[in-house]
């Protein structure tokens, strides 16, 4: 009995994935479901979510899919609205979508700033705005729950022509200081995950050359992070006792000097 439950030290909890159509959504979904969470995967692609459930399903987990875009308001407190209908509501939210589009600002890629701001910020909050309720409740009713955000290095450190991208995750890092002061009262632990450089779909999303030349000369230096590996720090967090909150976890590449 003692190692079923050590197996699964998430069992009855549910989880809400962001960004889970790929990277590191996907990788800490398919994660927290292997520890026993029922995963609610969200994002705009449906047919990638369709395979992720198949996976995890296959695995012996439990998922259900939800096609919705975190920029939408609506669309996410639609989301938010099923989750406490079907499941009672989530007592774990992953807030992980994002975009990385770097670019010199003297270029002025107006279309490019307003999109990670719409993503990184306001599609965080749209989340944020619409689930932190059922936290606050499945909290005062399960004893704790959590909401992780995912920032970045970017929001610490400087690197040249990452400036919006960077400003947005800095947002993601204070902003969850922040709630932690809010919602800890409440018996809900609030982190930002803040990884270097991990290989996922964010690098395919770069147009400036500049920036494609130095993360391909940086994978070259370096052995880049992998999503499952953001996943098992998000799979630890969730599964300490409910007196730890680890604040903010910064992960980086070994050889990543900043």
């Amino acid at each position: 009995m003692s190692t079923q439950l050590t197996a699964t030290p998430l069992q009855g909890r549910v989880a809400v994935v962001t960004g889970a159509s790929s990277g590191i959504g996907e990788a800490s979904a398919e994660k927290l479901a292997a520890l026993g969470a029922h995963v609610v995967v969200l994002a705009r692609r449906s047919d990638r979510l369709t395979d992720l459930v198949a996976r995890i399903e296959k695995n012996g987990g439990s998922a259900t899919p939800i096609a919705a875009d975190v920029t939408d308001k609506a669309a996410v407190q639609a989301a938010a609205d099923r989750v406490a209908a079907e499941l009672g509501g989530a007592d774990l939210v992953f807030n992980n979508a994002g975009v990385m589009l770097p670019a010199p600002v003297e270029e002025l890629p107006t279309d490019q700033w307003q999109q990670q701001i719409d993503l990184n910020v306001t599609g965080l909050m749209n989340v944020v705005g619409a689930f932190t309720p059922q936290l606050v409740e499945t909290a005062g009713e399960r004893g704790v729950a959590d909401l992780v955000n995912t920032s970045s290095i970017a929001a610490r450190n400087i690197f040249p022509n990452f400036a919006v991208y960077s400003a947005t995750k800095a947002y993601v890092t204070h902003l969850s200081r922040h709630l932690r002061v809010e919602l800890g009262p409440k018996n809900v632990r609030v982190s930002a995950i803040e990884p270097g450089i991990v290989g996922t779909e964010l690098q395919s999303h770069v147009t400036d050359q500049g920036a494609l030349d130095w993360l391909e000369g940086s994978k070259g230096a370096m052995e880049w992070l992998t999503p499952q590996d953001v996943a098992e720090t998000i799979g630890f967090l969730a599964g300490l006792p409910p007196r730890v909150n680890l604040q903010q976890v910064t992960i980086m590449p070994t050889a990543q000097a900043s």
